[in-house]
């Protein structure tokens, strides 16, 4: 009998290594891409600090204005087994150009009439959470990454690049329009602190925190 009990054993084990080996996982994981394009409302860079030999210049210094711009982007999403939590990794682009400074003498160090080109690009992962509807999903989120921020020349700044750590939380809402595409709408508001130490050359640089609102409105493939 106890060889008996272990043969049934053995082939009940046997046919569920075979069944997890075939399907690894018992339900069935929900994947997605999706592009998305929408507004980016940014907000000052304010807490503007000298770097460098330009450390310790009294202020406070102005806070930076920035111009409106477009963002867009994509991201790739891993829900398992159709559940309420899941994850993604997503990329966006944005140039939310420093404004001119004609109006505000307290920057003598920028040059007040051309203000500075500048552009955002943002890696990240985010934690999602929704509701799992058939039609409509509602969710929220929150993340981390890198921001790479570009400044560009004018007579006064020079070129500089810096790689800041960024963070994002978000919230939108999904409906599918069929099982496997959806459109989606929502709301981002993302932040970093980025250094440019080069700015002003031998002069050093500044530094201050970006913050900016985008909303964003998409087009996402469910496998």
């Amino acid at each position: 009998m106890q060889r008996k009990n272990w043969s049934i054993a053995s082939i009940a084990f046997t046919g569920l290594s075979l069944s997890l080996i075939h399907n690894p996982f018992p339900a069935s994981a929900e994947m997605y891409i999706a592009g998305y394009g929408g507004v980016n409302f940014a907000d000052r860079i304010n807490s503007i600090a000298g770097t460098g030999s330009q450390a310790g210049v009294p202020g406070p210094l102005a806070d930076f204005d920035l111009q409106n711009s477009i963002t867009y982007g994509g991201k790739i999403g891993y829900f398992p087994g159709h559940s309420w939590y899941g994850v993604e990794a997503e990329v966006f682009h944005t140039t939310p150009h420093i404004k001119s400074f004609e109006d505000d003498p307290s920057t003598p160090s920028v040059d007040p009439e051309t203000g500075i080109h500048m552009r955002v690009t943002t890696v990240g992962a985010n934690f999602i959470a929704r509701y799992p509807g058939r039609t409509f999903q509602p969710y929220v989120g929150a993340g981390v990454g890198a921001a790479i921020a570009h400044i560009g020349d004018t007579p006064t700044v020079r070129s500089d690049t810096d790689s800041s750590v960024a963070w994002n939380v978000l919230a939108g809402l999904r409906a599918f329009v069929t099982p496997q595409i959806a459109i989606f709408g929502e709301y981002k508001y993302t932040g970093a602190t980025f250094t440019f130490d080069q700015a002003f050359g031998d002069l050093g640089g500044f530094r201050g925190n970006y913050r900016a609102q985008h909303i964003l409105g998409g087009l996402s493939y469910h496998f």
